[in-house]
């Protein structure tokens, strides 16, 4: 660690590790047990805290805080079995987010690789981000949550504890989820989807024929007049591939059931599954 790179009114814990090329900012604080890997980026007044693990390349914005006790009534903390923030490598962690660590001793709040976390996001206690994953400013995370991989959530979402964001879905800015949004499709308003996110898909290199199976796979969800279980079956029997697999296996798996069709409205919208977005 070379004093050049931390700023003289730092304070860095006599037991942090810090690795090669840390850079540290003005008034920025980490504590006691935390472990900052190669070249990683604490501005101006960010605090890193709570024995957080933060793995290479990661970008600690002004005045973030990462590794805060868990908004939680019944958090107790253990010193023999903490529990802790735990983040990937090349992320992005601009102004005022705040990641909180996990509620029970030794459960942990996840980050992976590569996301992106806009100014003001909060990431509540035991969440867990996948890889490449876009949250905009003030997205409001409970605690929980699981969000996959390239996931698109627009800004000031609220996403309820416990529910599930599928691979590659996107959410329209302030929408309100307490229901799984399967990956591939839109959330939109409050427990809704209003289509596919083709942008994001295509994009990501998705097939047109993948995309159109997904489409299929959409209308048979929401469409056909099927009950949940009934457009299952009728999807695994008729469509396949590797993204048909992860949507039937997100469904199937989900504990607070998915969000449901978009109601029509006067000027022709509705969960047509028709429309694009982004």
């Amino acid at each position: 660690m070379s004093a050049s790179l931390i700023h003289p009114t730092a304070s860095i814990a006599s037991s942090a590790q810090l690795g090669a090329n840390v850079r540290v900012g003005p008034g920025a604080q980490i504590d006691d047990g935390c472990i900052l890997g190669d070249d990683c980026e604490i501005r101006a007044h960010a605090v890193v805290t709570g024995q957080a693990i933060i793995g290479k390349g990661n970008q600690i914005g002004y005045g973030a805080i990462v590794g805060a006790e868990p908004q939680d009534i019944s958090f107790q903390h253990d010193p023999a079995n903490p529990s802790r923030v735990v983040i990937g490598e090349k992320n992005i962690i601009r102004e005022y987010v705040t990641i909180h660590r996990g509620a029970k001793p030794g459960t942990e709040t996840v980050l992976g690789n590569g996301n992106f976390l806009m100014a003001g996001c909060h990431v509540a206690h035991n969440c867990r981000i996948g890889n490449q994953a876009i949250i905009v400013n003030n997205v409001l995370l409970g605690g929980f949550v699981e969000v996959e991989d390239r996931a698109f959530l627009g800004g000031a979402a609220v996403i309820h504890q416990f529910v599930r964001i599928g691979e590659l879905a996107i959410i329209r800015g302030r929408s309100a989820l307490g229901k799984d949004l399967p990956p591939y499709f839109m959330g939109c308003e409050v427990n809704e989807v209003s289509g596919l996110n083709r942008i994001g898909m295509r994009r990501a290199g998705i097939k047109e024929d993948t995309r159109r199976d997904l489409t299929r796979a959409y209308k048979l969800l929401y469409r056909s007049g099927l009950n949940i279980s009934q457009a299952l079956e009728t999807i695994e029997k008729d469509l396949h591939g590797v993204e048909i697999g992860k949507l039937l296996t997100f469904i199937r798996e989900s504990k607070r059931g998915i969000c449901k069709a978009r109601k029509a409205s006067g000027n022709g919208g509705g969960g047509s599954g028709e429309g694009d977005s982004e």
